[in-house]
């Protein structure tokens, strides 16, 4: 049986490109069925969370006539940061990863983005942002993440077109858009899933940043949750990768985001331009209105909102979406 090479979406400036994925062990990591139903969809779910991670593996990226080595950390993830001494072209680009099993060359294909000049970029998170979850609830998400398959589950009304009229703020051509990155605290399991069910609403092609992966089906039971500094740092090399661009940070009241944006915007005091947070609750919470109120404080312009209607029309008002 051979390896399995999964690629995630990259991304470049004007000197360095990045692109990123997984080797797992034969028979744990095929193309999962998410239109199955109930028993068939959480034995899809489940399985994603049984992988098996090959480490040290050879892998082989291919750049501009080049054939460029690494090898798989410990958990079977890799990563190439490439410098460019000419810059790649605008937009989505494809590139090819491969790795060798018993003398066969096993080649995958993924795309990286290079944004296009402009000065907006956007960062959200995914669940109970724009994807329905219900994690303030855990039995109630892991219910959901089981039973429902990809065509149950819901976006919150509105959040596509507020999404889509941020994807093309300030944009004239129909092909340029603007950066759109996805950070998130669930685990790189769930890339499949996610890559599919943005495709499925037409929200904006975004790279996806995840947790680390798990392994095990106890790690199953906590998906999404635990320690939430990988998203600080990842929401922090975004904006040092990308400098030049003003950003938009979206999340929800149900975690950590509120008081992780706070720490971003004093980090970089003119790099945010607006936050969005979605209230999940019948009520707002006080930690983060105070959170909120003090990022305000700092010249950011700030929505808590409960519909996504508020976010569209505060959009308006600021100038961020005609």
């Amino acid at each position: 049986m051979k390896p399995v090479l999964k690629l995630y979406r990259g991304y470049a400036n004007e000197q360095e490109l990045i692109v990123l994925g997984h080797v797992f062990r034969p028979n744990t990591a095929g193309d999962y069925e998410f239109e199955k139903k109930r028993f068939k969809n959480a034995k899809s779910i489940i399985r994603m969370f049984r992988i098996k991670t090959i480490p040290n593996a050879d892998v082989y990226l291919e750049h501009r006539g080049m054939k460029i080595h690494t090898k798989s950390f410990d958990d079977g993830y890799f990563k190439f940061c490439i410098p460019l001494k000419k810059s790649v072209e605008y937009g989505w680009t494809d590139y090819y990863v491969s790795i060798f099993h018993e003398g066969e060359e096993i080649r995958e294909k993924g795309s990286y983005i290079h944004p296009y000049t402009g000065n907006l970029g956007f960062i959200s998170d995914i669940d109970d942002t724009f994807l329905v979850s219900h994690t303030r609830n855990a039995f109630k998400k892991l219910y959901i993440l089981l039973w429902k398959n990809i065509n149950n589950r819901k976006t919150y009304e509105d959040v596509v077109a507020h999404y889509k009229a941020l994807s093309t703020a300030g944009r004239n051509a129909m092909e340029e858009t603007n950066a759109f990155f996805y950070v998130s605290s669930s685990e790189w399991n769930l890339y499949s899933f996610i890559v599919k069910f943005t495709e499925k609403h037409e929200l904006p092609r975004a790279v996806l940043l995840l947790k680390d992966i798990k392994t095990s089906l106890m790690d199953f039971f906590v998906t999404g949750r635990g320690n939430h500094n990988h998203k600080f740092d990842k929401i922090k090399h975004i904006l040092e990768f990308y400098p030049h661009l003003k950003y938009t940070l979206l999340g929800d009241d149900s975690q950590h985001d509120p008081f992780l944006y706070e720490d971003i915007c004093k980090m970089f005091p003119i790099t945010v331009k607006a936050v969005y947070i979605r209230q999940t609750g019948r009520h707002k919470k006080d930690k983060a209105v105070k959170a909120i109120k003090n990022i305000e404080s700092m010249g950011v312009a700030v929505c808590y909102f409960k519909e996504s209607s508020e976010a569209i029309e505060h959009s308006k008002r600021i100038g961020l979406i005609a």
